[in-house]
Parts: C-alpha cells; structure tokens; sequence
C-alpha cells in the first residue's frame, strides 16, 4: 500500500474529505460520520469480520434472521444453523463461493426439504452480512432450490377414526379441532379461550400472520366445550394448557399423536396430515379451501389437495376420428 501523505493519522482506506470522514472499499465511498472518535468506532465495526469465522457469522445472523418467524421456524433455523456451523466450520465468511454452496445442496440431495431449509438460512445469514458489509456478495445467489416432492399421502376417515380411539382425551380434542379448521397445529395449540366467539373461532396464523375465523358448526362448538373440561379446575387463557397452565409443547403433542399412530396400526400418517384432510374435504364439499388454509396464492393450497379421486374422461368416438383423418 501506497505511504500516505497527508491525514497520516487516519487507518488504511480511510479519507476526510468534505468536512466528513470516509471508508472507501472497492472504489465505493462509505460515509463514517463528521466526529473523528465516532467515525473510527463505525471504521472498527466495518473491518471487523467475525472472529470465529463463518460459525460466529450464522450466530450473530440467527436473532435478526428469525425476528419476524414463528416459534417452530425459528426451532427449525436454529437446527439449520448448528449443521451449516459444523459444516463451514474452517471458512471464513469472505471465502465462502457458489460452489460451496452447492456443494451443500449437493449434501442434503436424499432430503430435499431440509436441503433447502439449510439454503435458506445460509442465503439470509450473507443477506444480513452483505447488509452489515462483512462481505462482498452473497455466495447463495443463483444456486437453486431442490425440487420438493409433495406429500400425497391422504388420511381416511377410517384411519383417523382408528387413530383417535387409541388417543388420549386431550389428543382426542386436538385432532378433532385439527380436522375440522384446517389449520396449523401450533396456531390450535395457542387458541385462547378469548378468541372463541359469537360468529365462530378466530385464528391469527402464526407462520403467515394471516386472519380468518372459522364458523361455527354443531360439532365444532361441541368439541371447543369438550376442550374446556380437559383440567377440571385449572384456569387458564388458553383453551389447551398443561399442568402449570402453558400451552401444550408441541413435541409433547407430537409424541402422544405418534403412541396413538403406533397403537392403532396406521402407518405414514403424520399429524399436519390433518391440514391437508380438512383442506382437501373443504374442497370437495365447494367450500373456500383457500381461505380455510388462510393462503395468499392458490399454488400454496393446492399443495395440501390430496384427493384420490381419479378424473373420469370421455375417449373420442370412432367417427370424429374419421373425419379428422379424411379432413387431412
């Protein structure tokens, strides 16, 4: 680097110039301020690339990457996290290129949903460094998300049925309420009692932020009133609680749907199944399905459309075909 001749006293790339200082890098001017002593602490921040390399980047990322996510995203971000850490363990941020990152995609090729989760995560953590200008682009731009296979698989009201009798009672409810709102597991777990009113069950989903309220049927206000005397006497805000009044962990929710699965015989049935059982039967009967789903697209719907039936069609008759040969 070329000996400075003037303003000796400011570090490497730094200038003042129009009565402000200036961090220059890769010929762009980057404003630090007009007071030398906070323009040297903003100059720090810049330079200062995490000491810990790639594993102490996706650490300081992760809060402000999962601001905004559910509780289950963020669990789900943090899982991500800690393989993407062991996994660049040795890079440091700046060496990071496209072909690692394929590299990975390449990794996760027999697990296409957690492949792309992990891509996802990776591309906001350089989203967050590229912001903070830790470092030059971001390497995830351009590699492509792996193909996810949809899910098919249909839960039959047999099935279900057979399920259900092996539940316990609170698992009971929750199926139930699983299968007649169409809604995501966490966001029944949370209902609170307050948000069962005159018109129906108010949801405010917590993966999309998206409001609906279903209305109320018979069974469905029977199976809230039933939901109700699961504790006997412990009070609560939400309608589902457990021995110290939170909401029900959703691992221990998931457990107590996988003893019922095992008992009853059903196999391959998974409890966000349910979704796509009410979704699918909403459809069926010309109801809204992509409303129920609270979806802002009808591709994101159709996702959870799992109907068997197959579409019966007329084949042409032996005439036309004729005409259409004689015509050519």
């Amino acid at each position: 680097m070329r000996q400075r001749k003037v303003d000796r006293h400011l570090p490497p790339c730094v200038y003042q110039k129009h009565g402000a200082y200036w961090f220059v890098r890769a010929g762009k001017w980057h404003r630090l301020g007009t007071n030398l002593v906070t323009a040297l602490a903003e100059y720090g921040r810049r330079i200062s690339a995490p000491k810990g390399g790639m594993a102490d980047l996706i650490e300081e990322a992760l809060p402000h990457i999962t601001k905004k996510v559910a509780k289950s995203t963020t669990h789900q971000y943090r899982v991500c996290a800690n393989k993407l850490k062991e996994i660049l363990a040795e890079f440091e941020p700046g060496q990071v290129r496209p072909r690692d990152v394929a590299g990975i995609k390449r990794l996760y090729a027999d697990h296409p949903n957690m492949g792309n989760r992990m891509l996802s995560v990776l591309r906001s953590v350089f989203a967050y460094a590229l912001e903070a200008e830790l470092v030059d682009m971001n390497p995830c731009v351009g590699v492509k998300r792996h193909t996810e296979p949809w899910r098919e698989r249909l839960i039959t009201a047999a099935e279900f049925e057979a399920i259900r009798e092996k539940a316990v009672p609170q698992m009971q409810v929750i199926m139930d309420l699983l299968r007649l709102t169409g809604q995501r597991v966490s966001d029944v777990l949370k209902l609170r009692v307050s948000d069962l009113g005159d018109e129906g069950i108010f949801f405010r989903q917590g993966k999309t932020g998206a409001k609906l309220i279903v209305r109320w049927t018979p069974e469905l206000r029977a199976t809230t009133e039933r939901a109700k005397t699961l504790r006997g006497n412990v009070r609560a805000l939400t309608l589902f609680h457990s021995r110290t009044g939170g909401v029900p962990a959703y691992r221990t929710i998931q457990d107590k749907w996988e003893r019922a699965c095992k008992l009853s015989g059903v196999q391959d049935a998974h409890i966000h199944d349910l979704r796509a059982m009410a979704i699918t039967a909403a459809k069926a009967q010309g109801l809204d399905a992509q409303a129920l789903a609270g979806h802002t697209s009808p591709a994101m719907t159709r996702r959870y459309l799992r109907s068997k039936e197959v579409p019966v069609v007329d084949s042409p008759i032996r005439q036309s075909l004729d005409v259409g040969q004689k015509a050519k």
